[in-house]
């Protein structure tokens, strides 16, 4: 047999010549590999010896080290050809194994699609070996014949006497530098031998020979880096990522390219047109049949093993199925959630995601400022690509005369940071005919392992607490001696503090009355002790370079007395102050004024001494593993989708981002503090036109249905908008819908059911309300109260068919949230805009996401959203209706910081908000709370919106009348002292008698109605 025989040399014979000494001429150049037609001959004749493990030889494979080297999955950026030397694709340290697991030969084209052991083997055709070929934790199969052995085995000859020619070219000079000094000095001996095998033992012995060929071969790093080689083995430089999951079967491929073709209107003609429908497929052929028919098994057995999740039907209709002990963690309001997303940017190792319907590079993410700019969101992205983080953004591109949110500017400012960040947006209105839609989505994900999803955009006006301060002025004092002089400065100088006029921001308000002032009270105005303003101003200037580094006004360095922290002091005992929390632009009241001049971010827009701040509530998530890889997923689609539509981005600077697999989702190398073991399930809103898909998806909407009719005890909603009842005229969506039917049930039954659905008091459009708002506001005005009462497909209106007059109220309460404080010795009020997007049900289900409840959001061929629903699969004892109650742990601190915030628990410990069915709780704490709260805000500051305005002629009256803010300044502190939290009823008849509508001859009334709902 062969295994007996002694060694053998294949029928190529030794050249004795030293090949460095053969004379190369240009003419005789042949093949990409650079050898001559002389040297050709040569290496056909040169002999292979058995292998000498001699110390010239490299065997880069340290056993010591086995199983700890991966490639990290940044490779995918920087990929090489194929036939590149500096292609990285094998694990450092790491060796290659390879055995020869049996020999298949077939009689006839039935046997080769035969996986049984029923074959007929005709012993006269040639073997195919199949080979198992192990590296790390990858393992594959490959098939090879015995001729494929023989042309590795050419190839590597030819290579290694084309690396001892002295070629004029300064790559192959250091390549051949580098060869030399880990060469090996022998190729491994290729035994002769033939495809026709007649007998067993002929059969196993060659299977034995070529196996110790292919093993001795892999351990030398100079030929297994040899691209000849890495196609023998089906290996590439995506192989052995990590990340991208288990090893499939590859292959080169000649690949003939159809084009990205989009469906779209292909002909016109006289009033015709012809649409086309596009399919595409992806066709391999192979050289035979039986070489097909592997591939093809392959694919299915591949796809069957990890790709199940991805080919079947899911829950609520989503793209992503529900994945099981995911980290999660909620936010209310942005201070914890800015911190955590500044510090999990800080952990990035390899790719962050953002997007954003609007996007301000310029905001800091932890306040007060006291390390400088670290904390500021284009200084921490310029810090991680600077490190090696690809970075990649997605924004709303905006119809300009309708937004003013200028994501040209933010797109600008990000790429000229770093080229490792790249910034898209979409869409081309024109091209794409989408002028109505928006992408809505506010996502951030780190290395695909964790993901914020929520309703907060990194932009201005979103950073806020559970204090929800209306000022942010300073709280630097000057002496009684000063006061008199610079009080007669301000007097010549009135609008020195401030750039907006006092008279609407009073208006707009319900009056922001002055109090006595008192001479012994400090005012919060930037003054000083025994020094000329110039000094002051001086000295502002130098803190303001050396400490806080940005281009604020002066003033930037005071901050509103309540719950500041004095982080920044002057370091002189005439000027003491603390760091504002919002510079600039980010101090904002869009229904007083909406932004302008967006490329000075630290420039003021409104008098913040007149002018009160809107505070703003909001609600986010972030999750962790299989979950972030969801949201990750979508985000690729959504710039895959862009790079393919936009020919701007075809070129190879904006790369075609991968999905990382589900398979090592759970190595998370950072976790978000504070997280608690769920179930999530990732929802979206997407549609042809958002993420090129063929059927739109509403998985969002579908969950809210469900979860409310499966619902038990209770709903709490809060949400920016609440545009539903649908009519199937103007409004499609069936959330409205759902409460109805749920609540009606509850009736029947005798069953106690609650919902609370809290809202804005006044959408967050730009108007005058003591004139009755602006078009845009009136018109989202009106879709809102259509929801909740007005007209036969609103909500109260459904329940008054079924019960009493005033028997809704034991089901369901509509509320707002306002606050009060003091500015510049004035009393003032706001409304708190409420921008959270959540459902939290039964204390076990939350929904929380980018999604409105209104039409644009919900239907999915609108809005592209993205919301994740979170289930506890921990629970904690708490209360239900006055029995002990089995709760989730995730879902029912969220409900508890949501009431504890809005009704002043935190301050008020007696407040008690564990059980949310009670009567005790629902009319003695919540309603009760709402109602006293409405009834002090109108009678101190008569604002609006309010229940006892009902047309134009009342809202002008009412204003006539004088709050006690204004009368009596002594009362109505008293009367401000029994508020509690922020909320407040929802004003319902608030303009009943008027019709809303934009008028006809408006530019608002012009547009489709599809805008406002």
């Amino acid at each position: 047999m062969l295994g007996k025989d002694p060694p053998t040399t294949s029928s190529l014979n030794l050249m004795t010549s030293d090949p460095s000494d053969i004379a190369v001429e240009p003419s005789d150049i042949i093949d990409g590999l650079g050898i001559s037609r002389k040297m050709s001959d040569v290496v056909e004749s040169l002999d292979t010896r058995e292998l000498d493990m001699g110390d010239g030889e490299e065997t880069d494979n340290d056993p010591t080290t086995i199983g700890d080297s991966r490639i990290g999955f940044s490779a995918v950026y920087h990929t090489v050809g194929f036939k590149e030397s500096e292609a990285r694709v094998y694990l450092p340290t790491v060796p290659i194994t390879a055995k020869i697991l049996e020999v298949e030969r077939f009689n006839t084209a039935q046997d080769r699609f035969n996986i049984t052991a029923q074959r007929s083997v005709n012993k006269s055709q040639p073997a195919v070996f199949k080979i198992e070929l192990r590296h790390g934790e990858f393992s594959w199969v490959v098939k090879r014949k015995e001729k494929h052995f023989m042309d590795l085995h050419r190839e590597l000859v030819r290579y290694k006497m084309f690396m001892r020619v002295p070629l004029p070219s300064r790559s192959h000079t250091t390549r051949r530098r580098t060869m030399k000094k880990s060469e090996a000095r022998h190729i491994p001996e290729l035994p002769r031998g033939g495809d026709e095998l007649a007998q067993d033992e002929q059969v196993y012995s060659r299977r034995k020979q070529l196996e110790d060929y292919l093993n001795k071969l892999l351990r030398m790093a100079m030929y297994r880096k040899y691209y000849h080689t890495m196609e023998f083995i089906d290996v590439s430089q995506m192989s052995f990522i990590h990340d991208l999951g288990p090893k499939g079967l590859e292959g080169m491929i000649h690949k003939r390219s159809g084009g990205h073709r989009i469906p779209g209107l292909n002909c016109c003609g006289h009033s015709e047109a012809c649409y086309r429908w596009s399919k595409r497929c992806l066709v391999l052929k192979l050289n035979s049949y039986r070489h097909a028919r592997w591939w093809g098994q392959a694919i299915e057995d591949f796809v069957r093993k990890h790709g199940r999740a991805f080919l079947r039907d899911h829950r609520f209709g989503s793209f992503a199925q529900e994945e099981q002990n995911i980290p999660a963690k909620w936010y209310v309001n942005g201070k914890i959630y800015m911190e955590d997303v500044a510090d999990a940017l800080e952990e990035a190792k390899e790719e962050i995601f953002i997007t954003d319907w609007w996007l301000s590079p310029e905001i800091f993410l932890k306040r007060p400022v006291v390390e400088g700019n670290k904390w500021r969101l284009d200084c921490i992205l310029k810090r991680k690509a600077q490190q090696g983080v690809h970075i990649f953004v997605m924004l709303y591109k905006e119809v300009e005369l309708a937004l003013g949110i200028n994501s040209e500017y933010s797109k600008r400012t990000l790429m000229h940071l770093h080229p490792n960040i790249k910034v898209m947006r979409h869409p081309d209105h024109v091209s794409s005919s989408v002028y109505l839609w928006a992408h809505h989505e506010k996502i951030i994900v780190i290395d695909q392992s964790v993901a914020f999803v929520g309703g907060i955009d990194l932009a201005y006006g979103r950073w806020d607490d559970r204090e929800h301060r209306l000022t942010d002025v300073g709280s630097v004092t000057r002496s009684v001696a000063l006061e008199m002089e610079q009080s007669q400065s301000s007097a010549h100088h009135p609008s020195s503090r401030g750039v907006s006029s006092t008279d609407g921001a009073a208006n707009s308000n319900g009056g922001n009355q002055s109090l006595p002032g008192n001479p012994g009270v400090e005012l919060p105005r930037l003054k000083g002790i025994g020094r000329t303003r110039r000094m002051h101003f001086s000295l502002v200037k130098h803190l303001h370079k050396h400490t806080l580094q940005h281009a604020d006004s002066i003033s930037s360095l005071d901050s509103a007395g309540s719950g500041s922290v004095r982080s920044l002091q002057t370091g002189v005992g005439e000027l003491r102050g603390n760091t504002r929390f919002w510079h600039g632009k980010d101090y904002c009241n869009f229904v007083y004024k909406d932004w302008i001049q967006l490329e000075k971010p630290f420039d003021d827009f409104i008098d913040r001494y007149t002018t009160p701040r809107m505070p703003w509530h909001d609600i986010s998530s972030v999750v962790h593993g299989k979950a972030a890889r969801d949201v990750a997923r979508h985000f690729i689609q959504r710039w895959n989708f862009c790079k393919i539509m936009k020919n701007k981005y075809h070129s190879l600077s904006y790369p075609y981002l991968l999905p990382k697999s589900h398979s090592s989702a759970s190595e998370l190398r950072y976790q978000v503090p504070d997280c608690v073991p769920t179930r999530v399930q990732v929802l979206r809103s997407a549609a042809d036109w958002s993420a090129g898909i063929k059927y739109h998806e509403e998985s969002i909407h579908n969950a809210y249905l469900q979860t409310i009719a499966r619902s038990k005890h209770f709903i709490y909603i809060e949400n920016q908008f609440f545009i539903s009842c649908s009519d199937n005229k103007m409004v499609y969506n069936k959330i409205g819908e759902a409460l109805i039917e749920r609540i009606l049930r509850a009736h029947k039954e005798g069953k106690k059911f609650r919902v609370y659905v809290v809202t804005p008091l006044l959408p967050g459009f730009e108007g005058d309300i003591t004139t009755g708002g602006g078009n845009a506001l009136q018109a989202v005005m009106h879709f809102n109260y259509r929801t909740m009462i007005r007209g036969e497909y609103s909500i109260i209106s459904q329940l008054k068919k079924e019960m009493d007059e005033l028997q809704w109220m034991n089901y369901i309460s509509f509320c707002g949230l306002r606050t009060h404080a003091e500015l510049e010795g004035r009393l003032v009020t706001e409304l708190v805009y409420v921008h959270s997007k959540m459902l939290i049900a039964d204390d076990n289900t939350v929904i929380i996401g980018s999604a409105n409840i209104n039409d644009r959001s919900m239907l999915g061929k609108r809005d592209s959203e993205v919301a994740v629903i979170i289930e506890d699969s921990e629970t904690v004892t708490a209360v239900m209706d006055g029995h002990e109650y089995q709760a989730g742990r995730f879902a029912l601190a969220l409900r508890l910081e949501c009431f504890r915030t809005i009704l002043g628990a935190h301050m008020d410990t007696t407040i008690d908000v564990s059980d949310p069915v009670s009567d005790r709780f629902y009319k003695d704490v919540w309603m009760t709370t709402a109602g006293r709260n409405a009834t002090i805000y109108e009678k101190v500051f008569r604002c609006l919106p309010s229940s006892l305005v009902r047309n134009m002629s009342e809202l002008e009256s009412y204003q006539t009348n004088p709050g006690l803010a204004q009368s009596d300044p002594g009362k109505a502190q008293e009367e401000l002292r029994r508020i509690r939290g922020f909320l407040v009823q929802f004003p319902l008849d608030f303009l009943s008698e008027q019709n809303l509508m934009p008028s006809v001859g408006t530019k608002e009334g012009m547009v489709p109605t599809e805008i406002w709902t």
